[in-house]
């Protein structure tokens, strides 16, 4: 159980990835949030990999422009979709839970999204909104009157 990075050529750059768990174990992969990397997820990743539900195999990447991947230039979400989506084709994984965090969590609903039968579980915390409202709409107006209260 190493938490040193590892890489891979995928989707046409160099992606770094840090590993938990046995190599046969269910894989759970780990998408961090804008300005870290995988390594933020080494306080937790431990948990799953040896986890009272069974061990699982986690994957923490390191996005592109982030930690020890590549910085091409070209950031777009759907972009780091493709590099996750090309990452886990290279190590073999057909069909892993997937968890993202904020930048990841975008990321990571694109991908189940794109491949529905690649995430088999998606969770996701403190993402930000998919896409604008095309045509953007305004906000609705308050409600005349006063607010009803429940449960007092």
């Amino acid at each position: 159980m190493g938490t040193a990075p590892r890489t891979a050529q995928a989707n046409g750059i160099t992606q770094a990835y840090r590993v938990w768990g046995p190599r046969d174990a269910q894989p759970l992969v780990l998408l961090h949030a804008r300005g870290t990397d995988g390594a933020d997820w080494a306080s937790i990743a431990p948990v799953p990999a040896t986890g009272p539900a069974g061990p699982r195999r986690v994957y923490a990447p390191d996005l592109r422009g982030h930690g020890r991947s590549d910085w091409p230039g070209a950031y777009a979400y759907e972009i780091m979709r493709d590099d996750a989506h090309a990452l886990l084709g290279v190590l073999g994984i057909d069909r892993a839970d997937v968890v993202g965090h904020s930048l990841g969590g975008a990321v990571a609903y694109l991908l189940a999204q794109r491949s529905p039968g690649l995430v088999r579980r998606l969770v996701l915390e403190d993402v930000p909104a998919p896409f604008p409202l095309d045509p953007p709409r305004p906000p609705p107006n308050n409600p005349a009157g006063r607010l009803r209260t429940t449960g007092r």
